[in-house]
């Protein structure tokens, strides 16, 4: 396993440890559930950084890398709408567009289709993990809730566009097709999983 994929492992790992820090009530433990939140995001930074230097990536990788992702930031979202930070219909709104997307993500694979990550789509998981972590910041007294909500609108409308991005190639993911046309001079990939360092970014 390389180290990109111990870094992906590595967040998913954190979710428990932001959920215990934010539930168990001791001075400051929002700030330390919000601290390891944002460490554990910046691993997403690094794990792709080591994949395009290394030039290598695994099936596992690009797996787990969007669900390590998902599962951290919406865990977060969710707690904060336990302590009544963030609204829990817009919560309801993200949720509902990763669980779209990932599902055509799922029928795009089934068809031997990869859907890589594109530009929108990298910006609203960012947009995400600041909304979310301000959001911590808020529960423990930094600011006020509505600056944290302020970017939670922001990562909705995002999202949202995001999903009717993907939405815009159902129809040509759903017959088999790719979900872009390859750059000059690329050679098609020979398997679902392609050896591109551009696969460990898939669907975010």
């Amino acid at each position: 396993m390389s180290i990109a994929d111990q870094l992906t492992l590595a967040r998913a790992a954190a979710v428990p440890v932001v959920l215990a820090l934010f539930v168990w009530d001791f001075p400051n433990h929002e700030y330390w559930a919000t601290a390891v939140f944002a460490v554990a995001m910046a691993t997403d930074w690094f794990d792709g950084r080591l994949a395009r230097r290394s030039g290598r990536t695994s099936a596992l990788g690009s797996l787990l890398d969007p669900v390590a992702d998902k599962l951290l930031v919406l865990t977060m979202m969710i707690l904060l709408v336990d302590v009544g930070v963030f609204p829990g219909w817009m919560v309801a709104l993200i949720v509902a567009r990763e669980l779209l997307v990932s599902g055509l993500r799922l029928a795009a694979l089934e068809r031997g289709t990869v859907l890589h990550a594109r530009d929108l789509g990298r910006l609203k998981t960012w947009t995400q993990a600041v909304a979310a972590g301000l959001g911590g910041l808020a529960a423990a007294g930094a600011f006020d809730d509505s600056i944290a909500v302020w970017a939670l609108a922001i990562a909705l409308v995002l999202t949202w566009i995001s999903g009717l991005d993907y939405a815009r190639l159902a129809p040509r993911l759903l017959r088999g097709e790719p979900d872009s046309e390859p750059k000059r001079g690329a050679s098609p990939p020979e398997s679902t999983f392609s050896s591109s360092p551009a696969s460990r970014q898939t669907l975010p």
